[in-house]
């Protein structure tokens, strides 16, 4: 078989539903950070306006998923993580606990069909969650 036959595995991003679908769990994961007073504190450590976080959040995603990587050739030489821990208001055990629940409902109601997709999804977002504590 030819390396032109042979059939490429998803990726990641692929197998999430594409950009439609990592958008969608970026707004609910907003939508409930906003209303859910659960996530106060996390929502506390944002700005008034979420639009550009939305829109940081699924260019980020979609690129760490395996889809186009616009966020990062965007932002050369960014990293999420150093970015976290240069914020005014350091991510705690318990911000960082309100992003994995409110991540978590999020990455549930839009891919809760496929249970093994959507816990590896979030498992590795809680390990890079639980990394960018600072205190």
């Amino acid at each position: 078989m030819s390396e032109e036959t042979q059939t490429k595995p998803m990726t990641p991003f692929e197998r999430l539903g594409g950009a439609p679908v990592i958008a969608a769990i970026v707004n609910d994961f907003y939508d409930r950070m906003e209303s859910d007073p659960a996530f106060k504190e996390l929502r506390d450590m944002h700005a008034p306006d979420l639009t550009p976080m939305r829109e940081s959040l699924t260019g980020y995603l979609t690129a760490w998923s395996g889809g186009p990587r616009d966020w990062f050739e965007q932002r050369p030489g960014a990293c999420v993580m150093s970015a976290h821990n240069k914020l005014p208001t350091p991510v705690t055990q318990a911000t960082a606990k309100q992003w994995i629940a409110a991540m978590g409902q999020a990455i549930e109601a839009h891919l809760g069909h496929d249970q093994a997709l959507a816990n590896s999804m979030l498992d590795a977002l809680t390990q890079m969650s639980i990394g960018m504590v600072r205190s």
